[in-house]
């Protein structure tokens, strides 16, 4: 096929390209280089960037409706992944995050239905964000509790309850749970869903979103202090800094090698579907940061102080792991790494790169002066 990527040239974009590349296809990436992932001059670690293979870059921004239509004008499938991913930047550039995530997705599939019936196939790049809480289990039912109160964060009170205050118990989280999005970030993902599950229908259209767990794995941009909290921990743990746990450390994530996320993109580009899909994207295993950090600084070697402060952001989820039955039945998908290999293999990775300036105190400053999260 030719493959139309946007956000190429980012992180899981780089790797989808040079995956869908050797399995033949001809790909068109459109990416606008965001120096806040690639900083002021970009010189982005993507091998197939700067050598004569064959995919044809176009560095314009997804919202260029001009550079848009050249792009899709010999396309026959769409793999969507250019966003904002800052969820709790999000909660104070608002309009830029709508604008960026929402409007410019509406853009995309306003010029496939009305110019270019030719494309099929929309895979779309969705986030368990927009679950808000992972599921719990509550007197035998599936539920997904509301954001957590600040005050409540405040105290240090940081385990979501249920409605009358009661104790849940930790499920993994089925696409069937009913959607909460806790940040700006993961409203426009939910909304991008709903859009793509309306064209699908209206068009007869392809249309799959994946809502990824959190992607991790070589060439993530060490530079973004907004999002990625092993990019952060690794940039300072290489410096001897103190690494800022957030909330009691217990906090747990679901931690996806990104050539498990890659593989996964490319079964939704070719299997036999319904219309609108929605599938999970994890590893199935929650992790807690205090554990990720401590594997993370044993792998590099460091010396740094892992300190458990209590500061948390708005928008911050406090548990979530995916149910991977749905994923497994329509794609034949399952995850191949496993976190120890992940982390080993990121490492490896990232002692190869320049230690930058560490701005993720200046990032949560900004939370912290907006309202929306305590810096200590």
């Amino acid at each position: 096929m030719n493959i139309l990527v946007t956000g190429g040239a980012g992180f899981i974009g780089s790797w989808l390209v040079e995956s869908l590349m050797q399995a033949g296809h001809q790909i068109t990436v459109v990416d606008n280089l965001s120096p806040q992932i690639h900083g002021e001059l970009p010189r982005p670690d993507v091998p197939w960037l700067n050598s004569d293979c064959g995919v044809k870059f176009i560095r314009a921004d997804i919202r260029d409706a001009n550079a848009m239509d050249g792009a899709l004008a010999s396309a026959e499938a769409v793999v969507h992944l250019a966003a904002e991913t800052g969820t709790g930047q999000s909660m104070y550039q608002v309009t830029h995050y709508y604008d960026v995530n929402q409007q410019a997705t509406a853009n995309l599939f306003e010029a496939i239905v009305t110019k270019h019936r030719h494309i099929r196939r929309v895979v779309l790049a969705s986030s368990r964000s927009v679950y808000g809480e992972g599921a719990y289990r509550l007197a035998g039912q599936v539920v997904v509790p509301g954001s957590r109160d600040l005050k409540r964060l405040e105290a240090g009170l940081f385990e979501p309850l249920g409605p009358e205050g009661q104790a849940l118990e930790l499920i993994a989280t089925p696409e069937t749970a009913t959607p909460s999005p806790a940040s700006v970030y993961a409203a426009t993902k939910l909304a991008n869903e709903t859009l793509g599950r309306l064209m699908a229908e209206a068009y007869n259209l392809t249309v799959v979103a994946l809502r990824f767990q959190n992607v991790y794995g070589e060439r993530q941009s060490l530079r973004n202090p907004y999002t990625g909290i092993l990019s952060i921990f690794s940039n300072r743990m290489r410096q001897g800094l103190p690494i800022n746990i957030f909330e009691d450390g217990h906090e747990s994530r679901d931690f996806v090698h990104v050539s498990d996320v890659v593989r996964a993109i490319s079964k939704g580009l070719s299997a036999d579907l319904p219309p609108f899909t929605i599938a999970n994207v994890g590893s199935g295993v929650a992790t807690s940061v205090l554990d990720v950090a401590s594997l993370l600084r044993q792998l590099l070697g460091s010396t740094s102080e892992l300190k458990v402060s209590g500061d948390f952001r708005a928008g911050d989820i406090r548990h979530c792991y995916a149910d991977l039955a749905r994923v497994k039945a329509l794609l034949d998908f399952e995850p191949q790494v496993s976190l120890q290999n992940g982390l080993r293999a990121f490492c490896d990775w990232v002692v190869t790169q320049p230690v930058l300036e560490d701005r993720s105190a200046q990032a949560q400053q900004e939370l912290a002066r907006a309202g929306l999260g305590k810096s200590s």
